[in-house]
């Protein structure tokens, strides 16, 4: 695969969004304590709850952890992310999918130091010269704690492709990025579309 545009893997954007002013985890804290909207909020980001996990010698804000691929009755295929190789290993050996499948995708990550704002995927497949473009909102969140060391996101079931056209090769970039557009993680893959497993 030909190595996507920069635009290709720009995530979509809403018009009329603008991202909100940069606060500490300490600034959030200190918001409005009377506001029960406004603490409901916080609850929900988590935080004020559980000691904070961000190693100060690792600046990143999100480390992905591991990508997996879920099919009914099938053992998900997991991706651990922590293993040296495991993303050149992603791109060389790719995925089969029987054709006309349900599957979906799933993500394990942590957040570190600060609020992790509107994260989102973005994937850009291509067969034969023809590129698709999808998005998946991700969501925002706190820093982990030992409260919530980690967080899972499961993606939208998708159907694979079917028939004789649809079988094949894919190649894939995908990337995640968030309301800042600092890119945490952008990895290659492909995957096989096959009449069984």
């Amino acid at each position: 695969m030909s190595a996507p545009h920069a635009d290709e893997l720009e995530p979509e954007h809403t018009e009329g969004f603008k991202v909100g002013e940069k606060k500490t985890i300490d600034e959030y804290q200190q918001l409005d304590q009377n506001d029960e909207s406004l603490r409901k909020w916080k609850e929900s980001l988590g935080i004020g709850s559980g000691k904070t996990l961000s190693d100060p010698n690792d600046p990143r804000k999100c480390i992905i952890l591991s990508l997996g691929l879920e099919v009914q009755g099938r053992p998900d295929i997991i991706i651990d992310l922590s293993k040296p190789g495991s993303l050149e290993d992603l791109n060389k050996h790719p995925f089969t999918i029987k054709e006309g499948s349900t599957f979906r995708m799933k993500a394990r990550f942590k957040v570190q130091h600060q609020i992790l704002s509107g994260m989102k995927y973005v994937q850009v497949v291509s067969r034969m010269g023809v590129k698709n473009k999808m998005q998946e909102m991700i969501g925002s969140y706190s820093p982990n704690t030992t409260d919530k060391p980690e967080f899972e996101k499961r993606f939208e079931s998708e159907t694979a492709p079917s028939g004789m056209i649809g079988r094949g090769h894919y190649e894939a970039v995908s990337k995640f990025v968030d309301d800042d557009q600092q890119t945490h993680l952008q990895f290659k893959w492909s995957f096989d579309i096959k009449k069984d497993w």
